[in-house]
């Protein structure tokens, strides 16, 4: 068997639809998909950090972005929005002035509220093919990967 036919034998076992990634992007589209239409006003990202702010308080740009799971350029660009649509404030950080530290403004926090409902039904939608055990079984087994 030359290396042609070996490689041509693994490429027949690739199945894309097989593949964990694969599957993971396609569901992450349906839901931002879902997101977008149920909560048309803002990103998932951005409704992340504003989620974080609310049940965390103000907190430094870095520390937030640590919580919500973003990386620096993305944490910054996300406050960046939310700053510019009157959601968040910004503020050197009285112990460290080196730091930003990011807080919820009164706008933000009515807004964020106003969507909790509109959230959770993003959240219905994205698992609704699943039976409630599945639900349950699915987040559990996503949540050992993480």
């Amino acid at each position: 068997m030359t290396d042609a036919d070996k490689s041509s034998d693994t490429a027949r076992d690739y199945v894309l639809e097989d593949q964990v990634g694969y599957v993971l992007r396609r569901v992450t589209q349906r839901h931002l998909a879902i997101f977008s239409e149920v909560v048309p006003a803002i990103t998932t990202t951005q409704f992340a950090v504003m989620a974080r702010l609310a049940e965390g308080g103000a907190q430094s740009q870095n520390q937030l972005g640590r919580a919500a799971a973003m990386d620096g350029a993305t944490i910054k660009g996300v406050v960046d929005r939310l700053v510019r649509q009157g959601f968040v404030a910004t503020a050197p950080d009285e112990a460290d002035r080196r730091r930003l530290t990011v807080a919820l403004t009164d706008e933000g926090q009515r807004f964020f509220n106003a969507q909790i409902a509109a959230a959770l039904e993003v959240s219905d939608k994205t698992l609704e093919p699943l039976s409630k055990a599945e639900q349950a079984q699915f987040l559990a087994l996503l949540a050992r990967l993480t």
